[in-house]
C-alpha cells in the first residue's frame, strides 16, 4: 500500500509538472510568434525599409547569444524553478517598454522592448528546456518536448490572429492613406497606428507577473543536475562543456541554423505573401498556417517517437522535408509558393526536440552549461532573417529563400553522423 500511494503521489507529481512546463512553453509561443505581425506593423508605423524591419527579429533572437551565458549563471544560484519565475518577471518588464516606445513611435525603443523579453525568454527557456528533457525517461525525451511544442505553436497560431486583429485591422487602407498624405497629418496617423500595441502589452504584462507567482508558489520538483550520476563516469574528466563534446558543439550549429529557418518560415511569410500580390489584410494570417501545419507535425511526433521511429530519424526525415519545400516554394508562384513557406512548419515541427535531447546527451554534471549553449543558438533567430531581410532587397523575397536549404543540408549530416561524435 506504501509503495502504490508513493507511485500515484509520484505520478500525480509529474503530471502536475508536465502541465505547469506546457504552461510555460505556451507563452514563449505566445510572445515568440508575435514578431511575424510586429514585422508589417513597425515597417509601416516607424517607415522602415525591410532590412530595418527584419531588426525586430534580431533584437528579439540576438538576447539569447547575449543572454544564455548568465542564464546558466543564474541557474546555478536559484534552481530551475527560481530561474523560471524570474524569467516571467523579465518578459513583463520587456512588455512595459513597449509603452513609452508607442507614445514617441521610437523603433529603438521597440527593439529595446524586444531584446528584454527575449532575455527573459533567454533565462526561461535554459531552465525549461533541460527540466522537460531530465523529468522523464530519456528515450521519450523528444515525444515530451512535442508536446511542449504542442502547447508552444498553438499558442503561436492564436497570437498573430489575436495581435494582428488589434494592431493590423485595415492595414491596406492605412498604406494607401500614409501614402497620399503628409507633414502633421501623417504623424498623427503613425501615432495613432503606434499606439495599437499598447493596450496588448500591458495585458501581456500582467498576466506574466501573475505566472511568475504562480511558478514561485508550485509545487515543481526541483532537480540536481550537478550531482547526476546517470552519466558522470562519462562526464568526470571533462573540464568544460564548450570545447570537449562535439555533438553539443554540432547540436549547437544545428540548432542555430533550425531556428534561423523556423522563424523565416513563420516571420517573413506575411511579407512574402504580400510580394506574391496578396493583401494583407489576408497575409497577416499566414504565420498561423505555418504554426498550425508545425502543430501537425508535433502530433505525428508524438504518435511516432519512440515506437515507430528513432529521434535522430526522425530528425533527418524533417530535414530532407525541409530542403524539399524549400524548393518547391522556390519553384511555385503565387499562394502555392507561399502554402509551401507555410508546410516548411511541418518540415520543422520536430527538428527542436530532436536535436535537444540529442545535443544534451552523456552531459551529466554540464548539463545546466551545455543547456545555455544550445539556447545560445537561438541567436539564429537573429542572424539569419535578417540575411535574409538583406538579400530581398537585392535579389527578392523569393530568390532570397535559397539561403535555407544549406541550413537544412547541415542538420541532415547532424541527424546522421554529427550527433554520434564523442571524441
Amino acid at each position: 500500500m506504501p509503495n502504490d500511494f508513493q507511485s500515484t503521489n509520484s505520478r500525480k507529481s509529474y503530471v502536475i509538472s508536465i502541465s505547469i512546463i506546457g504552461a510555460l512553453f505556451f507563452i514563449f509561443g505566445f510572445v515568440t510568434w508575435l514578431n511575424g505581425t510586429l514585422i508589417p506593423f513597425l515597417k509601416i508605423a516607424c517607415e522602415l525599409s525591410n532590412l530595418q524591419a527584419y531588426f525586430v527579429t534580431f533584437a528579439f533572437y540576438i538576447s539569447y547569444l547575449v543572454m544564455a551565458p548568465p542564464s546558466s549563471w543564474v541557474l546555478h544560484k536559484t534552481g530551475f524553478k527560481n530561474g523560471m519565475a524570474l524569467g516571467l518577471v523579465v518578459m513583463a518588464i520587456g512588455s512595459i517598454i513597449f509603452i513609452p516606445a508607442a507614445y514617441t513611435r521610437t523603433f529603438w525603443l521597440f527593439l529595446t522592448g524586444l531584446f528584454v523579453q527575449g532575455s527573459g525568454l533567454a533565462l526561461l527557456q535554459t531552465a525549461s528546456n533541460p527540466y522537460i528533457t531530465i523529468i522523464g525517461p530519456r528515450e521519450s525525451a523528444a515525444k515530451r518536448i512535442a508536446i511542449m511544442g504542442i502547447c508552444n505553436k498553438v499558442a503561436g497560431t492564436i497570437s498573430p490572429i489575436i495581435l494582428g486583429a488589434l494592431i493590423l485591422q485595415g492595414a491596406n487602407e492605412l498604406m494607401e492613406s500614409v501614402q497620399h498624405i503628409s507633414g502633421a497629418e501623417k504623424i498623427v496617423l503613425l501615432d495613432e497606428l503606434a499606439q495599437r500595441v499598447i493596450l496588448p502589452y500591458v495585458v501581456m504584462a500582467i498576466v506574466l507577473v501573475l505566472l511568475a507567482f504562480m511558478i514561485r508558489l508550485a509545487q515543481l520538483p526541483e532537480i540536481d543536475t550537478d550531482n547526476d550520476e546517470v552519466n558522470s563516469v562519462k562526464s568526470q574528466t571533462k573540464k568544460t562543456a564548450w570545447y570537449q563534446f562535439p555533438h553539443l558543439i554540432m547540436g549547437f550549429i544545428a540548432l542555430f541554423f533550425y531556428v534561423g529557418v523556423e522563424v523565416m518560415a513563420g516571420d517573413t511569410i506575411v511579407l512574402y505573401g504580400k510580394s506574391m500580390g496578396i493583401s494583407l489584410d489576408n497575409a497577416r494570417y499566414f504565420t498561423s498556417l505555418t504554426l498550425i501545419s508545425m502543430v501537425v507535425g508535433y502530433i505525428i511526433g508524438i504518435i511516432t517517437i519512440p515506437r515507430i521511429i528513432k529521434q535522430d530519424k526522425a530528425l533527418a526525415v524533417s530535414a530532407v522535408l525541409g530542403v524539399l519545400f524549400t524548393l518547391a516554394a522556390l519553384f511555385t508562384n503565387g499562394f502555392t509558393s507561399v502554402v509551401f513557406i507555410a508546410l516548411l512548419g511541418f518540415a520543422n515541427a520536430m527538428m527542436w526536440p530532436s536535436i535537444w535531447p540529442l545535443a544534451i546527451s552523456d552531459l551529466g554534471r554540464f548539463t545546466k552549461a551545455g543547456s545555455a549553449l544550445l539556447i545560445m543558438g537561438i541567436a539564429g533567430g537573429a542572424i539569419i532573417p535578417l540575411l535574409y531581410g538583406s538579400l530581398v532587397d537585392v535579389i527578392g523575397n523569393q530568390q532570397a529563400y535559397w539561403i535555407m536549404v544549406p541550413f537544412y543540408l547541415f542538420i541532415l549530416y547532424y541527424a546522421l553522423k554529427g550527433h554520434k561524435i564523442r571524441t
